[in-house]
């Protein structure tokens, strides 16, 4: 598999966890959404137009929390990166989604709502500010309406990728929310499991490249 390739792979991975993170945020937190944040400006114009059934505070602090997480993962990758390349800083960012899901298992029994869905807000916000950076425009792993839109109008060798991600999502939300059945928290076991596997790829993926017979080393994109 070309790096290129199994960047796409890796981006596909996180779009499946964002499906997840979804579901339990929107089942379990009283129908808030901690990735989708299209879903949660529009839940603020219905709470604003008078339906006291919207969580208006609760939205509001998942989508402040989005923000913050993608700011801070701006400010952590820095620059966009060269097709193919996966640098340790974008790692760094989605180690840092992967541990604050961690620390909402952990808080889970003792926090309120709206503390669950800022932390949960912030992962996706560190998610989706890190692999923006990557430059793959046509699969952010936190919103699907411009992946839909791109998949129906664009005829490029790309379109053939681009419904993968709507199916992982779909994928996503459907095992987050089939779990959440037995306990709550086992829906976001697919975002754990995904968002680890993907930190294990990165690892290996940046490792250090042996010397070939010019007596050249290197590394791999991943760390360039």
């Amino acid at each position: 598999m070309t790096h290129s390739r199994l960047r796409v792979a890796l981006l596909i991975a996180l779009t499946f966890a964002t499906g997840s993170v979804d579901a339990v945020s929107y089942l379990t937190l009283d129908r808030v959404f901690t990735a989708n944040m299209t879903g949660n400006v529009a839940l603020l114009g219905f709470a604003a137009a008078g339906h006291g059934e919207i969580p208006l505070l609760r939205t509001g602090i998942a989508l402040a929390a989005f923000v913050v997480g993608a700011v801070a993962a701006g400010r952590v990758v820095r620059e966009t990166v060269p097709p193919g390349a996966w640098p340790a800083r974008v790692v760094a960012a989605l180690t840092a989604s992967t541990l604050t899901l961690v620390l909402v298992t952990a808080l889970w029994a003792v926090a309120t709502r709206d503390v669950l869905a800022g932390l949960l807000g912030f992962a996706m916000g560190l998610q989706g500010g890190a692999v923006r950076r990557l430059g793959v425009a046509d699969l952010p792993t936190t919103v699907i309406t411009s992946t839909l839109t791109a998949l129906a109008i664009a005829e490029s060798p790309r379109r053939r990728r681009r419904p993968a991600a709507p199916v992982a999502l779909l994928l996503g939300a459907f095992g987050g929310a089939l779990l959440i059945h037995w306990h709550p928290l086992l829906g976001l076991l697919p975002a754990l499991l995904t968002q680890v596997a993907v930190l294990v790829v990165a690892a290996a993926w940046g490792k250090p490249v042996a010397a070939g017979p010019g007596g050249g080393g290197g590394s791999a994109p991943w760390c360039r």
